[in-house]
């Protein structure tokens, strides 16, 4: 079935009964992801003192995971509309939770790498399924109101885990980060079984694998240079080699997709404005803000002397507005529209953080309180109708492949903005720092420059006469790095909601005009 083929919403779906109850269970699915992610970051100093992992092995337990989602994402998905959504989602639940207890009782770092493989497996399957279901089991009028739900515990799962992990890690032992993973998946597991509706391409065709190996290959080669930047720098070839060869598969796969007939996913869906302008605001939101509080949580944590569990609490205004965004999200959208909810949305997380782009070494809380507020209420204000343009653009048949695109493109863009902005942040970090490490021996001025971190853990060694001009220089150049990087995340949201102001179509009608038109000039 191609993008324009028309199909109406009540021929689409019906009202099951259990519609709300199989919200439950598919909200409670993606907050176990979230909170995954995020809890992984806060607990690696736990896991290299307890099972003495190396820097590599911390560096491998967070990469399998990310390789493994972006690789397997959107095979996954089109799968499930071959062979069944709520059959596919079972499946991923039950990998995600059985690797995830398992992980809990392991006493190598080899073993965690390989069960977090493992756990990326299942969310992949698991990440686009769960929006994906959402149309296959609400009406139209009520489609707005169940994204917002899902998509506040989506967006909620991410700041809540350094709060989690650092309740856990304070009071259990640190396989408790993912037994907690646990009793979460069982509880979606029966709501996905007993209220999820089995939903598939009822045309389903032969699978495109020659399509779906360079999309994996490539995706994950892409991804895995991207994540070795940090370490190795944009000219190593451990990052040139996979940045190019994933390039190069991923032009590959786009020219094979164009030239099937029946394709892994049909690529003409980008001719619908709503679905191309959407998933531009998606992968935005993902370059720009994924990098920015990449930044700002090292800010939190060393500049200004947090735990994780402080970290989390802190991280509280911005989860308040995202649940409350989200929630507002249905009747402004249907008042204001599509159009002006994203382009006001991205405008509002801009602002947000150009106001915490004025934080400096010494300043309290009460700048960051409502800096998180406004970007995390921005946030979902343009998030939430962004997934409703997505999912109301796809055809039945390909709403989960659709579906899963978007969110490939959102984990690479995510990855590229850690990348980039870190790459920005470290450039202004060392060019304002190296002005102020006279007196310093070489080997301590070398390893100050290497982050903020390191800086403040070597003047605590240091006498009292050069540890505190040391620990000021460094945070004076990670402010002055931090607010760069915020201020050009703040640009570009802002440059992509004049764009998006300005092409996409207000209403949903005029995008499929469009992309009817493109169609018939592209045949």
């Amino acid at each position: 079935m191609s993008i324009n083929t028309k199909v109406t919403r009540t021929e689409r779906v019906g009202r099951p009964r259990g519609r709300w109850l199989a919200l439950g269970a598919l909200v409670l699915s993606g907050l176990v992801l979230g909170l995954d992610t995020t809890i992984l970051v806060t607990a690696l100093p736990t896991l290299s003192a307890k099972l003495g992992a190396t820097t590599d092995q911390l560096q491998w337990m967070s990469t399998a995971y990310t390789l493994a989602l972006a690789g397997l994402m959107l095979p996954a998905a089109v799968l499930a509309d071959r062979y069944g959504r709520r059959l596919l989602l079972l499946a991923g639940l039950l990998v995600f939770g059985v690797s995830s207890v398992v992980a809990s009782q392991l006493s190598s770092a080899n073993g965690l790498i390989f069960m977090r493989a493992l756990m990326g497996a299942g969310g992949a399957v698991i990440l686009p399924l769960m929006l994906a279901i959402l149309p296959t089991i609400f009406a139209e009028d009520e489609r707005r109101r169940a994204l917002a739900l899902a998509g506040a515990g989506v967006f909620l799962g991410l700041p809540l885990g350094p709060l989690v992990a650092g309740y856990l890690l304070t009071h259990y032992d640190w396989g408790s980060i993912f037994l907690i993973n646990g009793p979460v998946v069982v509880l979606a597991l029966l709501g996905v079984g007993f209220f999820v509706p089995e939903s598939k391409d009822p045309e389903a065709h032969r699978l495109d694998w020659i399509g779906a190996v360079l999309e994996m290959v490539g995706v994950t080669a892409l991804v895995y240079g991207i994540i070795q930047e940090p370490l190795k720098g944009w000219t190593d070839p451990q990052v040139l080699v996979p940045l190019v060869s994933g390039a190069i598969l991923i032009a590959a796969f786009v020219g094979w997709e164009l030239r099937m007939r029946v394709p892994l996913v049909d690529l003409r869906m980008f001719l619908n404005p709503r679905f191309a302008w959407a998933t531009v605001a998606f992968t935005t939101v993902g370059f720009g803000l994924t990098g920015a509080m990449f930044i700002l949580t090292p800010y939190l944590q060393v500049i200004q002397g947090n735990d994780a569990q402080g970290t989390g609490i802190r991280l509280l205004p911005m989860i308040a507005a995202v649940f409350v965004g989200a929630l507002a999200s249905d009747r402004l959208t249907a008042r204001l529209g599509t159009k002006v909810m994203m382009a006001g949305g991205l405008l509002t997380s801009g602002a947000g953080l150009v106001l915490l782009s004025r934080l400096g070494a010494d300043t309290g809380y009460g700048l960051v309180a409502p800096g998180l507020a406004v970007t995390g209420l921005g946030i979902a204000l343009a998030m939430i109708p962004a997934l409703d343009a997505i999912l109301s653009a796809l055809p039945v048949a390909q709403v989960g492949a659709g579906n899963a695109l978007t969110r490939v493109l959102q984990n690479v863009g995510a990855s590229f903005g850690v990348a980039i902005m870190g790459s920005v942040l470290n450039g202004a970090y060392r060019t304002s720092l190296n002005g102020h490490l006279a007196g310093l021996p070489a080997q301590v001025s070398d390893a100050a420059l290497s982050g903020v971190a390191v800086a403040a853990a070597i003047a605590t060694h240091l006498p009292t006469p050069l540890a505190a001009p040391l620990r000021h220089a460094a945070y004076d150049a990670y402010v002055t790095g931090m607010a760069q990087v915020l201020i050009v995340s703040a640009g570009l949201l802002a440059a992509v909601a004049v764009l998006i102001a300005l092409f996409l179509p207000a209403r949903a009608a005029g995008a499929k005009a469009q992309a009817e038109t493109r169609g018939d000039e592209a045949a």
